[in-house]
């Protein structure tokens, strides 16, 4: 269980305890739905929709196993779905700006550069792409990433190495 589920009382699965855990997961699933979706009104609805999934289906959570393992496989089949029925519309960057400049002119660079970023990203297949979403931009450490994918350790390190090797060509010709 993660330090967040633990201030959380799952043995008896109320409405106060889903909404505890919707308010400490409901960023990190916008970023990661935004991440595959590419669109900020997707995103949002996407990562909505799969915590009403998933309080639909509380009492077949697990207690004993972390909540944002169990919704992350909800929210990644509902953004499959909506992928597989609808193209993707491009907005505008997904990728959160954590460091702004007061420089106008290092905005616009770094906005220039985000913009490379994810037009490269949307190259890649969905697998290649969450893997790197999940360990560049959520920051997930290589076990729970293993966790979240149930793959082993060994596979997420490969995907990881080949996902990369595949965006950096990509950005390559991207710049040249």
């Amino acid at each position: 269980m993660s330090k967040s589920d633990k201030n959380v009382n799952l043995s008896n699965p109320q409405k106060s305890d889903f909404e505890n855990l919707v308010k400490m997961n409901m960023k990190k699933a916008y970023y990661i739905a935004l991440g595959f979706l590419g669109s900020h009104d997707l995103a949002m609805d996407a990562s909505q929709e799969a915590f009403i999934k998933a309080y639909k289906n509380f009492n077949k959570f697990d207690k004993s196993k972390n909540f944002f393992t169990w919704y992350y496989k909800i929210l990644k089949n509902h953004c499959l779905n909506i992928i597989r029925n609808i193209k993707n519309k491009k907005e505008d960057n997904y990728i959160e700006i954590k460091n702004i400049s007061e420089n106008p002119l290092d905005n616009i660079e770094q906005k220039e550069q985000i913009k490379l970023l994810e037009d490269a990203l949307e190259k890649l297949s969905f697998e290649k792409r969450e893997i790197i979403i999940l360990k560049e931009f959520e920051e997930k450490s290589y076990l729970e990433i293993t966790e979240l994918l149930n793959i082993p350790l060994g596979s997420v390190m490969s995907r990881l190495f080949y996902a990369r090797k595949e965006l950096g060509k990509i950005l390559l010709k991207e710049m040249i």
